[in-house]
C-alpha cells in the first residue's frame, strides 16, 4: 500500500513533530509518501492538492466537518478499498483557512479528528501514528486495543 499525505505548510527538518512523523514513517511496513507546498491563498492550494493526487488513489481530505470515527472503523473501510483493488491512498491536509468545498467533494471520504483545533505539523504527527494502527488492525497486530 502507498501512502500520500499531501499537506500545505512545510515541515522544519529535526523539529520534534517531523521526529515522531519519521518514527511512524519508520515503524510502518506502508510506503508513505510526503508531498509539501507552502502555504498560500485557499485557491492555489485546492489546485497543488487537487493535482498531487495519484490516478486512482482513494482520497480522504482532513476536515473539521469531516466524519468523526473510531480507528477500528477507518481501518475496516482502508482494508475494504485495498480488497477492492486500492493501492494507494491519498491524505488532504489544507492550509490554515482549510479546504474549498471543490476538494472536499473530491474526497471518498472527509475525515476529521474531533473539534479540537491542533497545530498542522502535529496533526500530521497524529494522522502518521494513525496511518500506523489502521495498518497493525488490518494485520491483526496487538498495537490496538478495544
Amino acid at each position: 500500500m502507498k501512502v500520500h499525505i499531501i499537506a500545505i505548510g512545510k515541515c522544519k527538518k529535526g523539529s520534534p513533530e517531523a521526529e515522531l512523523i519519521n518514527e511512524y514513517v519508520k515503524r510502518s511496513g506502508w510506503d508513505i509518501i510526503v508531498k509539501e507546498k507552502d502555504n498560500s491563498n485557499q485557491e492555489t492550494e485546492a489546485e497543488f492538492l487537487i493535482s498531487s493526487i495519484p490516478q486512482g488513489a482513494k482520497v480522504i481530505v482532513l476536515d473539521e466537518r469531516g466524519e468523526n470515527i473510531k480507528s477500528l472503523d477507518l481501518a475496516h473501510k482502508i482494508e475494504n478499498w485495498m480488497l477492492n483493488g486500492c493501492s494507494d491512498i491519498c491524505f488532504l491536509i489544507g492550509g490554515a483557512d482549510g479546504h474549498l468545498e471543490s476538494t472536499r467533494r473530491r474526497a471518498d471520504m472527509v475525515l476529521s479528528f474531533g473539534k479540537l483545533t491542533l497545530p498542522h505539523m502535529l496533526m500530521r504527527a497524529v494522522l502518521t501514528e494513525q496511518i500506523y494502527r489502521v495498518q497493525t488492525i488490518i494485520n491483526g497486530h496487538p498495537y490496538h486495543r478495544e
